[in-house]
């Protein structure tokens, strides 16, 4: 009877069917097959000892659920799938064709159903059951869920459009519960909105752009989160077209001759442009020893210079740096013109020796110390009264020295009046010996000062 009752459903109500299907438990209880080995009922009866806590699993998981009961003593307890009311266990006997379905109990307390590698199809509602009369069940949920997956067909590619047309972005994606779908940036700037608010995220499956910049172009992620791992992402790029733009900071330089210069323009074009220098006569300026031109992109932006190793006069004059691509081409021009170089007035040096005088010490001195011409004579200074004087009795000395004949005469005066010559004598050597110094101390400076050059003769001489 059991065999006969495997993966059969019951028509009818959810009730009748329920106690059909407890009649059929019933019925192999009494054909007595593996339901029961002991015909003897405990007085007290079996319970459930708690309900059937419910199971949340993510799917390809295993879900275990839970029954304990008391006091089983010889009842049997059956697992079944309450929406399709199939039996799947019988005490420690898997009746239900599905291989992932397990039984396992510990000490006829707790029965545990194990499925494995759950599927989305297993979530329901699940019922332990106790073969008493009346019968006795609980129930259990198991919640099954998905990760978020993106669909690729709705959800958008790669797009390409021109600058200023409106954009709509959208991400499509499954998992149970229903994923949360967020817009960002994938270089992490924040996303410009039209109305020039700049936020870091956008939330929804739609992300509308009115009239696209250049600003805006850039990959974008759809990302998909539902807090089942894993979150999944899925990368859109935004291509924005424009016609090239150029920047320049100093359309007028100047330079001296021989001196290095650089000239730089800025540039913003997509697709990428071609950038090249130019002269008035528009000649591509090409790479050699007079001229270097370098190009450094970053997107969709161009940094051109032209580095001029040696500024000649024929450098000077209009540069144009010109960018081309698809939709269209601009330049913009740059003017050199020319710095005079400042010119120094030479110094010389003079090798000719100047002439220099050295003069006596007493001259330096008065030179820097010119004494103030007085009327009345210095206590120092010999006048042309004293040096008349002076002369006169140095005549009469001579003339009144004695010859050698007559030293004795002269002795013998000497000794009548010794006293007096002596002391005459003495007086005399002293009036001498003063003027000798005086004219001595103050000769050089009468030299200097007197005009009279016979005056300075014979005061030496008197002095020698």
């Amino acid at each position: 009877m059991i065999s006969e009752q495997r993966d059969r459903r019951v028509p009818g109500t959810a009730r009748g069917r329920l106690r059909l299907l407890t009649g059929a438990v019933l019925l192999s209880t009494i054909a007595g097959s593996a339901w029961t080995d002991n015909p003897a009922v405990a007085s007290e009866g079996p319970s459930f000892s708690a309900p059937i806590t419910n199971v949340t699993v993510p799917v390809g998981r295993e879900a275990i659920l839970s029954c304990v009961v008391a006091n089983l003593s010889t009842y049997k307890v059956a697992w079944l799938r309450v929406d399709t009311q199939t039996i799947l266990t019988i005490a420690n006997h898997v009746i239900t064709k599905n291989h992932r379905i397990g039984v396992t109990h510990s000490e006829h307390k707790t029965w545990l159903l194990h499925i494995r590698d759950v599927r989305e199809s297993d979530r329901g509602n699940y019922m332990c059951q106790i073969n008493t009369d009346p019968m006795k069940s609980q129930i259990g949920y198991l919640e099954v869920v998905v990760p978020p997956d993106i669909l690729d067909y709705p959800t958008s590619t790669d797009m390409v459009v021109r600058e200023g047309s409106n954009v709509t972005l959208r991400c499509e994606a499954t998992g149970s519960p229903t994923p949360n779908i967020t817009w960002r940036r994938e270089d992490g700037e924040l996303i410009i909105l039209g109305n020039s608010q700049e936020v870091a995220s956008i939330d929804g499956p739609v992300f509308n752009i009115t009239k696209v910049n250049r600003l805006q172009m850039g990959a974008y992620l759809c990302i998909a989160s539902n807090g089942v791992p894993p979150t999944v992402s899925k990368r859109i790029m935004l291509v924005v077209h424009f016609t090239p733009m150029i920047w320049i900071q100093n359309q007028l330089v100047g330079a001296q001759e021989g001196q290095q210069m650089t000239l730089e323009c800025h540039s913003e074009a997509f697709p990428k442009s071609i950038n090249y220098w130019t002269r008035e006569n528009n000649v591509i300026i090409a790479n050699g020893e007079k001229y270097e031109p370098s190009f450094s992109d970053n997107v969709y932006k161009v940094h051109m210079k032209l580095m001029i190793r040696s500024v000649a006069m024929s450098d000077y004059g209009s540069y144009k740096c010109i960018s081309k691509n698809s939709l269209g081409e601009t330049d913009g021009s740059i003017k050199l013109y020319h710095i005079p170089t400042p010119t120094t007035e030479p110094t010389t040096t003079s090798t000719v020796p100047v002439p220099t005088t050295v003069d006596p010490v007493e001259n330096i001195q008065w030179s820097r110390q010119k004494p103030v011409p007085s009327l009345e004579p210095s206590s120092n200074e010999i006048t042309d009264a004293s040096l008349s004087t002076v002369v006169r009795s140095e005549e009469t000395r001579l003339r009144g020295r004695p010859s050698h004949e007559e030293g004795h005469e002269a002795e013998n005066v000497i000794d009548t009046d010794s006293h007096k010559s002596v002391d005459s004598d003495v007086g005399q050597r002293r009036i001498d010996n003063t003027a000798q110094s005086m004219s001595s101390k103050s000769s050089t400076w009468h030299c200097l000062t007197r005009s009279s050059a016979a005056i300075c003769i014979i005061v030496l001489s008197a002095l020698s």
